[in-house]
């Protein structure tokens, strides 16, 4: 799992647990309580519209796109709205009571899909709840997401020598989330009902409020507004500003239910917004900027535009691949029965286990100099992706019916999580290092536009491994059309791959100095 922000202004916090700030462990437990929520409810997601709502592989996939696609878009929003208004403490207090009210309504799913001769019969009163649902949650991360991250950001100063290590304990709270929810929520959801399933994510959101507000003392008011004041004016409605960005989130909310709905205009939107962000990045550039400045804003544009790929491929993990373990495969594993969504446990698990590892090899290889650079690591995460899926797409053509070697699925994972830890770790941090100081925010939300490009066109890709079967069959995957489009996924990225570390060196060239 990916996630990561650095920002702070102030001298470090001086009250400590274990060597570090004390709001570190606040921060961390209010994260992982969070992600236990979303990473639990995303890992049932498509299995749920395919089994209950009985829609297609081709429409689950899309609803799963878009819906990503919102989640990695919204964090701008609210981002800006906690730097200019709101503080982090206020903007996390109201998307954790978004999410809260948006999991609980998960729970309210009403009856199931039926097939009514060749015709899905299904409750669309129900199914605009559970879009409303989906969209609380989407506007709830947005609040929520980038400003957890500023707060362990701000308990920092800014030549504290602890805060890599401070972020990295908060980074493995995310995976600890990532690792319960996958493995509980899955099994709550297909063995005792998705509604109970979805209730269990929401549940570790409210505990993930309850610790948050709890621990504000232990905070030192590192999390408050920059200019409290300016909430208390009057805005054109009439309300003060702090209740008028309020009442905006409800209108974000409205917005998401609505596209929810319009799958297709996401990804439109998506697109445009984020090569027009590229376009405006340059022309600042070219207009207001020294030569080195220059071409690092170019490199990082490239490799923020190339990030894209990689999460379309990544995502796969949530959608297709979730199908393909239900549907294709042998998931007994030395007597232990797994459950299709648990799989995705797999993810997580491996991160824990080799992100030392990986550490200890840049380590290593620094010393001797020849730690591959920032866009080499782009590159080779390309190419392990890439040809993750081009093996495990001949692993599956080796065997027939639905009984396929768990062996195959643990490794397109170990692929998918050694790629992820080549990029994750320095793609913001590239962002940073390669931005001028007046537009780094741009820069940032620019990034988030492009991994949710990324997120959207996984579900387009996974719509693509459909049987375009109808009734009782339209969830069911095509083994042949997977296996294709896998593979020209899989030789598309090792492409990208060897382009990037092709364009290595001149991409160095232009980084001047920065690493």
């Amino acid at each position: 799992m990916s996630e990561e922000a650095v920002v702070s202004t102030e001298g470090s916090q001086e009250r400590e647990l274990m060597g570090h700030p004390i709001g570190l462990a606040i921060c961390f437990l209010t994260e992982m309580w969070e992600r236990f929520s979303y990473y639990g409810m995303r890992t049932i997601l498509v299995l749920y519209l395919v089994k209950y709502h009985l829609f297609s592989t081709e429409k689950a996939s899309m609803i799963y796109g878009a819906y990503a696609g919102l989640v990695y878009m919204m964090p701008i929003i609210g981002g800006y709205m906690a730097d200019r208004y709101l503080g982090s403490r206020k903007a996390v207090t109201y998307g954790a009571i978004l999410l809260v009210l948006g999991h609980a309504l998960m729970g309210f799913h009403g009856p199931a899909a039926y097939m009514d001769g060749d015709v899905v019969v299904r409750d669309e009163t129900y199914l605009s709840i559970f879009f409303l649902a989906m969209a609380l949650i989407i506007t709830g991360v947005g609040f929520l997401k980038a400003n957890i991250s500023t707060i362990v950001g701000a308990l920092y100063g800014p030549n504290d020598p602890r805060r890599d290590g401070g972020f990295s304990i908060f980074y493995m709270g995310i995976n600890v989330g990532s690792l319960f929810a996958t493995g509980l929520v899955g099994y709550v959801g297909e063995v005792h009902g998705w509604n109970y399933g979805f209730g269990l994510a929401g549940i570790g959101m409210v505990l993930g409020l309850a610790v948050f507000l709890w621990g504000q003392k232990y905070l030192d008011g590192r999390a408050e507004p920059k200019n409290p004041a300016i909430l208390k004016e009057k805005s054109p409605i009439g309300l003060n500003k702090e209740y008028t960005i309020y009442l905006f989130g409800i209108a974000l909310v409205g917005v998401s239910w609505v596209m929810m709905q319009y799958q297709d205009f996401v990804g439109k939107l998506l697109g445009v917004s984020g090569f027009f962000m590229i376009g405006l990045i340059l022309v600042y550039a070219f207009k207001n900027c020294s030569k080195v400045e220059r071409e690092r804003l170019m490199v990082a544009c490239f490799l923020i535009a190339v990030q894209s790929v990689f999460w379309a491929l990544f995502e796969q993990q949530a959608a297709s691949l979730t199908l393909l373990a239900d549907q294709q495969f042998d998931l007994n594993i030395l007597g232990v029965n797994v459950l299709a969504s648990q799989v995705q446990l797999m993810n997580p698990l491996f991160i824990v286990l080799l992100a030392p590892v990986m550490a200890w090899l840049w380590v290593a290889l620094a010393n001797k100099k020849k730690e591959p650079s920032t866009p080499g690591k782009f590159g080779l995460a390309m190419l392990l992706i890439g040809l993750g899926y081009v093996v495990f797409s001949w692993g599956m053509g080796l065997e027939d019916g639905p009984n396929k070697s768990f062996m195959w699925l643990a490794f397109i994972y170990l692929a998918l999580t050694v790629a992820e830890l080549c990029l994750s770790p320095v793609g913001l941090s590239m962002v940073t290092k390669l931005s001028v100081t007046k537009i780094v925010g741009m820069m940032m939300g620019t990034w988030f536009l492009f991994s949710a490009l990324g997120n959207y066109v996984a579900g387009w890709i996974s719509s693509l491994t459909g049987s375009g079967g109808h009734g009782a069959d339209a969830g069911l995957l095509d083994v042949a059309a997977t296996i294709e489009v896998y593979t020209t996924i899989g030789y598309g990225s090792v492409g990208v791959g060897v382009f990037i570390l092709l364009l290595t060196p001149l991409l160095k060239k232009y980084m001047h100095g920065v690493h």
